[in-house]
């Protein structure tokens, strides 16, 4: 394989405007050729289940990645089922012909901070270029400090990513309230035809009040 290739991975549950921020600033800042959007089948440091199913986390990155020529998503640990490590999505890569060194993995600086709890580490780090990209409220300072001698070890790129988390959204489909900020729109559409998280879809509610 040749060229830079940037991963993204997480649940995205559901995936947001804060994950495509940090993808473009990876992308631009880096000179990516592509970004590969991995969803995880089962995170290990979750405490809970996805709110949505696999079917419909992979439908979503795909709605909102659509158009943008450089960004790809993989099934790679949705098929694989079971708990979902990054070592073992790099060492999948690596066998399809990328190098370590043409791999950045891109997280950002709130999940840097449990690294130290990843399956391979600290030896992960020699797998692919690792980028923590800034996130409101948490300076990357803070977020490598926690780890030490991982700051040596990893890129650190100060980038401005928007306000977005995949539990505020949850919060706010619950209580009624709009997401269009948040997400893409075709993701919101998808989420409110599948009522995915309590949502509602207006449209059809009405529909069904009217019929009632």
């Amino acid at each position: 394989m040749t060229g830079r290739l940037g991963v993204l991975g997480g649940t995205f549950d559901p995936i947001h405007y804060g994950h495509l921020d940090a993808a473009a600033a990876a992308r631009d800042s880096l000179s990516l050729d592509d970004v590969l959007f991995v969803p995880t089948h089962d995170q290990p440091l979750r405490t809970n289940d996805p709110g949505a199913s696999a079917f419909h986390r992979f439908a979503m990155v795909t709605l909102a990645i659509n158009g943008c020529p450089s960004y790809r998503v993989s099934d790679v640990e949705l098929m694989r089922e079971g708990t979902s490590y990054t070592i073992d999505t790099l060492r999948y890569l690596h066998a399809e012909g990328w190098g370590a060194s043409q791999i950045f993995f891109i997280l950002g600086a709130d999940a840097i901070a449990e690294i130290a709890n990843w399956r391979g580490y600290p030896d992960i780090l020699e797998a692919a270029r690792f980028v923590v990209v800034a996130r409101p409220g948490v300076t990357l300072d803070a977020a490598v400090a926690r780890t030490p001698g991982l700051a040596a070890r990893v890129s650190l790129l100060d980038a401005r990513t928007r306000d977005v988390s995949s539990t505020a959204i949850r919060q706010r489909l619950a209580a009624g309230d709009s997401i269009d900020d948040l997400v893409p729109a075709a993701v919101s559409r998808h989420i409110l035809a599948h009522h995915l998280y309590g949502a509602v879809d207006e449209l059809h509610g009405e529909d069904e009040r009217t019929r009632s």
